[in-house]
């Protein structure tokens, strides 16, 4: 009875979590989901928002002039007192009245070598921010399809222990019925008793696995913790893939490579900008100003002046202190840099690939083995089970049996997990697992 009550409180503890999944929940979907609301991808959408802006702004700075429009008024009211020479007795004003209003339309245009040069520069720093863009998308749809198939996995882990749990049950009830009509010791009933625990034990303790993986999953999606969902119940292994397709992809499409070759490029800019601006600056203005002058006192009662006034200069710099001879050798060094940072990563991609690749091989040819290693395991195990049965086989080959069944499936699924989880990294190495090149548009799901 004690045994069947653990049952129940287990049943009834399952039954009250999948209650709450009304929904169900595929790889797309949750995929769709996670592009939607990732926190992550929206950060790096609004970098992408800014670094647009900081183009545009530059382009403002260094391609269009500069106008400024001013109007002023002013009033006075003054004590005066003059003395002209054609008249030595002073004149005396109180309370002298004097206005003036000016309006002037000033614009200027500077133009310096460097500009077209600072606009690519900023162009291709939107470039970077694109692909970081892409880089969180890729990673949080990889991130999304693991913590999505290892939610799966636990959930096949659990009924693998259901089952184990079962074939422990019938094992207890065997050896109780056997201890009952004096056929067995009670020692092998206990030891039936403590084995059957321990397998509820570790079913009870996946239970914790499962809620964990749930979480992980949500919290990719932006989903409150405690959000339910029905998940497909399989892994299914995908075409295989050719090691030397993925390193062709990777050095074409992989955006954290692409990245390092923006960032090297762009050291190159600042080097050739910092260079121009040893060349001459153009500066050229011009200016339309209107001025009225009204005065109670002076020998000028009124004075209005109009017209256009503009000219030019040219400017450069002769000395500075050797201040941008120093900062062009830095951008030298800044550039070689960026140059060792692009073969590095080179070095870091085909690695990772590599070894990513390695693993999935090595859980492929495994899978056969696994496959025919758990035909045989449940095979033993039922042969085992009616052996105890009918009482001619101990306890011990029963519990054998009965663990070699639950490692062999455990191995089974765990390498068909592998395998996937491979995939979902090679495809992200090779820059495939979501955009079908490097130049397609950043078009995500919206939030409704």
């Amino acid at each position: 009875m004690k045994k069947i009550s653990l049952l129940l409180i287990l049943s009834v503890f399952g039954t009250s979590i999948y209650a709450q999944s009304s929904e169900s929940l595929d790889l797309e979907k949750a995929i769709t989901i996670g592009l939607e609301k990732n926190l992550d991808i929206k950060i790096a959408v609004e970098n992408v928002v800014i670094q647009e802006g900081n183009e545009r702004i530059g382009t403002g700075d260094y391609l269009m002039p500069i106008v400024d429009a001013t109007y002023t008024r002013t009033f006075s009211t003054e004590d005066v007192e003059q003395v002209f020479a054609t008249d030595p007795e002073p004149r005396t004003i109180d309370d002298a009245k004097s206005r003036s209003k000016n309006f002037s339309v000033v614009g200027i245009y500077g133009f310096r070598p460097e500009s077209f040069i600072v606009l690519k520069r900023l162009g291709v720093l939107t470039e970077i921010s694109e692909l970081d863009a892409k880089v969180a998308v890729e990673n949080t749809v990889a991130n999304i399809s693991s913590a999505y198939y290892r939610l799966v996995l636990e959930l096949q882990r659990q009924k693998v222990l259901e089952r184990t749990l079962e074939l422990s049950q019938a094992r207890l009830d065997i050896a109780e019925a056997q201890y009952s009509l004096g056929g067995a010791g009670k020692r092998d009933y206990l030891t039936a008793e403590v084995d059957y625990n321990s397998d509820l034990s570790l079913l009870l303790g996946q239970e914790q696995v499962i809620q964990n993986a749930r979480v992980n999953l949500n919290e990719l999606m932006a989903l409150n913790p405690d959000v339910q969902f029905t998940v497909n119940d399989t892994i299914a292994v995908g075409e295989p893939l050719f090691l030397e397709d993925l390193v062709e992809n990777a050095f074409l499409e992989n955006k954290a490579y692409l990245i390092t070759q923006r960032q090297e490029n762009v050291a190159y800019l600042e080097l050739k900008e910092l260079r121009a601006s040893r060349l001459p600056v153009i500066n050229v203005n011009g200016s339309y100003t209107t001025n009225t002058s009204n005065s109670d006192a002076g020998i000028l009662i009124q004075n209005q002046r109009s017209g256009f006034n503009y000219g030019g200069n040219i400017a450069l710099n002769v000395f500075n202190g050797f201040t941008l001879n120093r900062r062009i050798q830095n951008a030298r060094v800044q550039q070689k840099i960026q140059g060792y940072a692009v073969d590095q990563y080179e070095i870091q991609l085909r690695s990772d690939i590599h070894r990513a690749y390695n693993t999935y091989t090595t859980n492929r040819n495994l899978l056969e083995v696994e496959k025919k290693n758990y035909a045989v395991a449940k095979e033993s195990s039922e042969i085992a089970l009616e052996r105890f049965r009918l009482g001619i086989a101990s306890y011990l080959e029963f519990r054998d049996a009965q663990v070699n069944l639950l490692t062999a499936e455990n191995r089974l699924i765990t390498s068909i997990f592998n395998i996937k989880e491979q995939e979902i990294e090679l495809r992200r190495l090779s820059g495939k697992i979501f955009f079908d090149n490097s130049y397609q548009e950043l078009n995500l799901p919206s939030e409704d």
